[in-house]
């Protein structure tokens, strides 16, 4: 509990820890800001084209910033005590290392946890609000329908947040650590989106952004993942994404000097 305490005093006790918190919640306005330019569009459409007129979920959209923002601040966690030197002293406090990595995962996973729920039912919820019955009826269906949804895209960005924490622990590089998961985000899936079939699917169904719709069965003909794993796998496959860079810091954390 001590270790606990100690990382939650580290996280919370340095400026940028706000300001990426901060930038986190403000995806909430960002998706307000396009649920007001769509709504806009939309009214001023052609009556004719408005029945065809659709929209992506916007919460989809603007959950990369909090995703991206929460896993700078798991690479942080950990990468700023090896920049600092405070890496030693840690280490010369608790000699068995694992609680420490134990103990930062606990702190920005529920922190991450915390952010991506806010934004993400926030998101939908003012865009729910803004544009009402446009586009179809797009956002006027039954909340509960959207639960299962928006709750496991809430989980992506717990899971960026121990990715993060992984990818510094085990390169000490927040550029390295973050370019990864740009990559992930961004680079990757553009690439994959060119591949030839059936290896475009196939790698893009491992993609982050195409598990929630696995798991949750809500498959959508248009987007340019993938989505032919069942949902028990893709639970795996998300959990896989933090657990696998953990596991391995842990093992390395273990072994090598600070």
């Amino acid at each position: 509990m001590s270790v606990l305490s100690s990382e939650w005093l580290k996280v919370r006790s340095v400026r940028s820890t706000y300001l990426i918190l901060g930038l986190s919640l403000g995806a909430v306005l960002l998706g307000l800001a396009l649920a007001v330019m769509a709504a806009h569009m939309y009214d001023s459409a052609p009556a004719a084209k408005r029945p065809s007129a659709r929209i992506a979920d916007l919460e989809e959209v603007v959950v990369i910033v909090p995703q991206l923002c929460m896993g700078i601040l798991g690479t942080l966690a950990i990468t700023s005590e090896y920049v600092t030197g405070l890496i030693r002293t840690s280490l010369a406090i608790v000699p068995r290392r694992w609680p420490i990595l134990a103990a930062k995962s606990t702190v920005v996973g529920t922190l991450g946890l915390f952010v991506g729920s806010v934004t993400v039912f926030g998101t939908y919820f003012v865009t729910r609000w803004i544009l009402g019955d446009r586009f179809s009826g797009a956002y006027s269906s039954a909340f509960l329908d959207k639960l299962p949804l928006l709750t496991t895209l809430s989980f992506t960005v717990p899971t960026f947040a121990l990715l993060g924490l992984g990818l510094g622990a085990l390169l000490r590089s927040t550029a390295a650590a973050t370019a990864i998961m740009v990559g992930l985000v961004y680079v990757i899936p553009m690439i994959i989106g060119n591949i030839p079939e059936p290896w475009s699917d196939r790698l893009g169904s491992l993609m982050i952004g195409a598990l929630p719709r696995e798991i949750t069965g809500d498959i959508i003909t248009t987007s340019v993942f993938g989505y032919l794993l069942p949902p028990a796998v893709a639970i795996v496959v998300l959990i896989a994404y933090a657990a696998l860079p953990l596991a391995a810091a842990g093992w390395l954390v273990r072994r090598r000097d600070a």
